[in-house]
């Protein structure tokens, strides 16, 4: 986990592990220490870490403690679009990885089992209309005469 820097307003730093401000020249000790550090506006956190970064090696190399050569300057000038546009590559592939692996469970949902009990419900929703059609279709029957109503036991007794 990173260790969280803070920038206020009046440019001071402060190290939230150590509960203290810090320099520049302390923030250079912590990462050659090994520590990786992240530097964020307290106001509106920013991430400032790159810049931080920069200005320390700034700082440096204007204190006449050179950092980087002129070689590995170039090649960082001449790099930073590749990074770039290898970043947008990583990211696109990213995305596609996530909608390819979303639309599978859908396609699978709407066309596998699932799609077996829609038919399976529609069937038997159609199946319930028609004994509810048939179920209404009586009761609009005029009730049958109360002649026809007698039982065969009266009739033969009369």
């Amino acid at each position: 986990m990173a260790r969280r820097i803070k920038r206020y307003d009046n440019r001071k730093l402060y190290d939230t592990k150590a509960s203290e401000y810090v320099s520049l020249s302390d923030i250079a000790a912590l990462v050659r220490r090994g520590h990786t550090i992240e530097v964020v506006d307290k106001t509106t956190g920013e991430d400032l870490t790159a810049h931080t970064l920069t200005q320390i090696i700034l700082e440096e190399e204007k204190n006449g403690s050179p950092v980087l050569s002129s070689d590995l300057l170039h090649t960082l000038l001449r790099r930073s679009g590749e990074a770039l546009d290898t970043g947008l590559d990583q990211l696109r592939a990213t995305v596609d990885g996530l909608v390819e692996s979303s639309l599978g469970p859908l396609t699978q949902l709407l066309q596998g089992p699932r799609r077996q009990e829609f038919d399976h419900l529609r069937r038997q929703l159609r199946d319930l209309e028609r004994r509810l059609s048939v179920l209404l279709d009586d009761l609009d029957k005029p009730p049958p005469d109360a002649a026809d109503a007698r039982c065969p036991s009266q009739e033969a007794s009369g």
